[in-house]
């Protein structure tokens, strides 16, 4: 990975050394067992830096080549999936999925009786727009939120194969089991996030003819040379890939979403394991393919995907997307320019809701003060339930990636913490 001087890009190389602070602590402090940062602008790396280890158990060290669980940070790869199936002409953004999917032509929605799973039917059709945003009504198995979350348990509709419990369930099937399922609101009016983006991929199965884990790797790994992401750890690669860690109270995915997230703690209060890389269920080919949570990869890899976002869709000489399509998706694309926190998005931890809009596959900055963070309008991100995460920044032609392994997402607040130590260093 060649590194320039931070200054050629309009970094300061001494305040630079806040970042690498910042890491060293997050492993001193018992927060992390290690993590991998890489701050790159104006198309060069300006710093990239591994501390800690990957396998505590193993005694192996964190390194540039470290394979990671990126969970949801296969969201946004899933929507430019979409979107060159979109520049195709396979579909447009406001066609029912019903039409490509017709299992889902005739929707129930849950009347909100908390102690019922009682329904009423669907007011309008889910749209691929609505699946693409998070406005399409589904949820996720993991939460306790109501009836519906519990019907989803015990139907098994789950895309994580981790989580699903139940073998032989193909992207196909577990979509089919889903559409069988009640709404948790009326599609297109509330932001909510699920299975969306798991249902998308599902789609660009059906819009391309090809298998979801054969369109990301002809499409969009092998021509960004992301050699090192796929759904499963391959045999020879068994040895890179990283545990991943709980805290000893209070982790797992199931606190994903809970008032766990975003605890300020400035000292870890320990950690235990939670996914041992030796027996992990991602050294197997999974029955499902999940565009919503299911790739792995290295932090090389995923700088390659920001760095083809912000050069508009292009990277060394390939083009995935066209400018203006990836331009189309980083803006808002919630009804009437709403923030999440008016489209009542519930407690998430990827995301805070003021100042935030979604875009197609990937939240984006509308208001920057609102955020109350240090960040520019105009940025677009996500992250990951083992707390990896990305955000590109067209202002400032800046894209940072953070990779570690620790579920459940910002049990600390690492991302804002990075942003200060990263946004300090700007010298231009």
């Amino acid at each position: 990975m060649h590194i320039v001087a931070p200054e050629s890009v309009g970094l300061s190389a001494s305040r630079l050394e806040q970042v690498t602070t910042w890491m060293e602590a997050q492993v001193s402090s018992n927060r992390l067992a290690g993590l991998s940062t890489m701050i790159h602008r104006h198309g060069q790396c300006a710093y990239f830096n591994t501390t800690g280890q990957m396998d505590r158990e193993a005694g192996k060290a964190m390194a540039a080549d470290t394979i990671f669980r990126i969970y949801s940070m296969s969201k946004p790869i899933t929507a430019v999936a979409a979107m060159i199936c979109y520049e195709e002409g396979r579909f447009q953004l406001d066609d029912p999925i019903a039409k490509f999917l017709p299992e889902f032509t005739e929707m129930e929605v849950w009347d909100g009786n908390p102690d019922a799973l009682n329904t009423v039917p669907a007011e309008g059709y889910i749209t691929v727009r609505h699946l693409m945003t998070h406005t399409a009504g589904f949820s996720y198995e993991f939460m306790e939120a109501g009836p519906v979350e519990a019907y989803y348990r015990e139907h098994k509709i789950s895309f994580n194969p981790g989580r699903q419990k139940v073998g032989g369930a193909d992207l196909a099937a577990v979509t089919t089991r889903l559409a069988a399922a009640p709404l948790v609101r009326q599609p297109g009016s509330g932001w909510g996030y699920s299975v969306s983006i798991d249902v998308l991929g599902r789609l660009v199965e059906v819009w391309s003819g090809q298998a979801l884990d054969r369109f990301f790797a002809e499409r969009i790994f092998q021509p960004l040379g992301m050699t090192d992401t796929a759904f499963n750890v391959a045999d020879g690669n068994v040895d890179r890939f990283a545990a991943c860690y709980e805290p000893t109270t209070g982790g797992g995915l199931g606190g994903i979403g809970s008032q766990n997230a975003g605890i300020r703690k400035s000292e870890g209060i320990g950690l235990k394991l939670q996914d041992a890389p030796s027996d992990s269920h991602y050294l197997q080919i999974p029955d499902t393919f999940s565009g919503g949570g299911g790739l792995t990869g290295t932090i090389g890899d995923y700088g390659r995907f920001c760095q083809m976002l912000l050069q508009k869709g292009e990277l060394d000489g390939t083009r995935i997307l066209g400018r203006k399509t990836v331009d189309f998706m980083a803006v808002n694309h919630l009804p009437n320019n709403n923030d999440m926190a008016a489209m009542g998005q519930p407690v998430w931890s990827e995301s805070s809701a003021e100042g935030i809009g979604y875009g197609l596959g990937m939240a984006v900055v509308i208001d920057a003060p609102t955020t109350q963070l240090i960040r520019s309008s105009g940025e677009y991100f996500w992250g990951g339930a083992a707390s990896t995460a990305f955000w590109i920044d067209p202002e400032e032609d800046l894209f940072v990636v953070l990779m570690t392994q620790l579920t459940p997402s910002s049990f600390y607040p690492l991302r804002s913490e990075l942003r200060v130590a990263t946004y300090q260093a700007l010298i231009d």
